[in-house]
């Protein structure tokens, strides 16, 4: 089985302009047109089992909307998609409820979309609530392509929040970019061997032998296999890891054991 843990996908009316958008502000080039159809497609030609979408609400108006629609649409075809909450949430509480009781396995943060740093307090309480639901907190970390100029997530600051909350968010928390996108010897000296865990998304093809170190010295059992699509390729991704050397059980921890962990009932 094959597992992508990190992938993004637009509604149908709006994922032309959406992508159009992104791709202007960020200066990359997709490999998908955004919609889930197209995640389909993509999931069939790469051999991947499961995608799970990560939406991001960037503003707190677009929780309800999002969570309603995610609830409905997790579970089937092989996809499995993510809650979402905005650090300006009026009712932390209550979405968070919300998504635990609609079967969702989790949040996706996004600091740079959200205009909020990753160690601050409104982060820190959506974080620990989510921890006290037995929830994953997924966030988008280092540099945002479209952000350059301020890092809302740095390894710093995941570590303050590390301190800060202990081990109530061991293993509940999951570090896009292999901790750091263009961040990578930073990820390296702060966060490997920390309780959190990885993914690969977006990275593997900026420095393959640096995501390699990582991966390796974090532990293939704290590493998720995971693309951004449809930022990147699933089919290159998978030839990637394939020939980074890793032994069949440890690909498999990377592929899908880790991923079923944190997803549990969602993946059979």
């Amino acid at each position: 089985m094959i597992i992508d843990f990190h992938t993004h996908t637009f509604p149908d009316k709006i994922a032309e302009k959406t992508i159009a958008h992104l791709t202007r502000v960020g200066g990359i080039k997709p490999y998908r047109d955004g919609t889930l159809g197209s995640l389909k497609e993509s999931m069939r030609r790469a051999g991947v089992d499961i995608s799970v979408v990560l939406p991001v609400a960037t503003n707190p108006r677009q929780e309800k909307t999002i969570n309603q629609l995610s609830a409905k649409l997790s579970g089937k075809e092989g996809i499995i998609f993510a809650g979402a909450i905005h650090p300006d949430c009026e009712n932390v509480e209550e979405t968070l409820d919300y998504i635990k009781n609609a079967g969702l396995f989790g949040i996706k943060l996004h600091p740079d979309y959200q205009g909020v740093e990753f160690d601050d307090p409104r982060y820190l309480k959506i974080i620990s609530e989510t921890a006290k639901r037995d929830l994953i907190v997924v966030t988008h970390a280092g540099v945002d392509v479209a952000f350059r100029d301020h890092v809302h997530c740095t390894p710093d600051m995941i570590l303050r929040v590390l301190d800060r909350l202990g081990s109530e968010i061991e293993n509940k928390l999951v570090l896009a970019h292999l901790g750091g996108y263009e961040l990578p010897d930073e990820a390296l000296k702060k966060l490997v061997g920390k309780p959190v865990y990885m993914d690969t998304a977006a990275v593997l093809k900026l420095y393959p032998e640096k995501c390699r170190e990582i991966i390796a010295r974090h532990g293939t059992d704290k590493i998720l296999f995971a693309t951004d699509s449809p930022w990147d390729s699933q089919s290159d991704y998978i030839k990637i890891i394939k020939g980074f050397g890793f032994t069949p059980e440890q690909e498999e921890q990377i592929f899908c054991k880790n991923a079923q962990g944190l997803l549990r009932q969602e993946v059979i």
